[in-house]
């Protein structure tokens, strides 16, 4: 009988992206996630998203389709699930519940090392301050409180709270010479932060970016995101990737003019019940 993770890898080989994403991943690690597993499909329900994922032998008989109805039955307050990668029998899924899409998440990805593009220099201009996290007492409130007022309007990054920053920090990725806070000079405060992921010795990430919306239009998004690239350079990663909603087109034009790309095979798709507000 295969388990849960033998599915997700198979599906991941198959469909050249993970089912699901970190949030579901650290759920089902800490036992926080419903779990409903039936003839090779998988449902992973967590607060009121729904994760499925189908091995890919068991795939086109409406198994899939038979275990969401089953879950959703069981679990009124599910509201949207993703489709990471786009997957065309995920929009055939959806369809057939009559669920809608209602957000594109792309990544884009920039090459690094000797043959790609040279990085711009990092010039701190005048006023700001750059440090790691750690080096100044109230850090913590201070990117808990930038990362809330940057992503209210945001489904998932905006509700961090001091648990969920912990359990972040516990994951064995986490560098604290990889989350860059900027600050102004002159007076207390946070202007904004980039926090840098690193998967493996070749590939990084541009994890987290956020600026405090007091300190807009003073190029900290930029700033801190190269700062975060060069980080990432130096520690000899080969490609980066990010993660952004399709329709921002300020971050998409910072990222563009920072060397990245975007293709169609990398965007993730959001579908939600037409009953919920999202």
């Amino acid at each position: 009988m295969p388990t849960i993770d033998d599915i997700a890898a198979r599906a991941t080989a198959a469909d050249g992206a993970a089912p699901w994403d970190e949030s579901v991943t650290m759920a089902l690690r800490e036992g926080l996630a419903d779990v409903v597993s039936k003839d090779g499909v998988v449902a992973v329900v967590v607060g009121d998203e729904l994760a499925l994922v189908a091995d890919p032998p068991v795939r086109r008989n409406g198994l899939a389709a038979d275990l969401a109805r089953e879950v959703l039955s069981t679990h009124p307050d599910v509201a949207r699930a993703w489709s990471h990668g786009n997957h065309p029998g995920a929009a055939a899924l959806a369809a057939s519940l009559g669920w809608s899409r209602v957000r594109d998440l792309w990544v884009m990805r920039r090459p690094m090392g000797e043959d790609a593009p040279d990085l711009p220099p990092l010039k701190v201009p005048a006023g700001v301050s750059l440090h790691r996290f750690g080096e100044r007492h109230g850090d913590t409130n201070e990117l808990l409180r930038v990362n809330a007022a940057a992503f209210a309007q945001h489904p998932e990054q905006g509700d961090m709270d001091l648990v969920n920053l912990a359990r972040r920090m516990r994951e064995d990725w986490f560098d604290p010479e990889g989350l860059i806070i900027a600050t102004p000079t002159s007076k207390r405060g946070t202007w904004g932060f980039h926090w840098t992921k690193q998967h493996s010795p070749t590939l990084g990430e541009v994890y987290v970016v956020g600026v405090d919306p007091s300190a807009q239009g003073r190029g900290i998004g930029k700033l801190v995101t190269l700062a975060g690239l060069h980080h990432l350079q130096d520690a000899g990663v080969t490609e980066v990737l990010l993660y952004v909603e399709a329709d921002n087109a300020a971050a998409i034009a910072t990222y563009t003019s920072l060397g990245f790309s975007h293709a169609d095979r990398d965007t993730h798709v959001m579908y939600a019940r037409p009953d919920r507000d999202i």
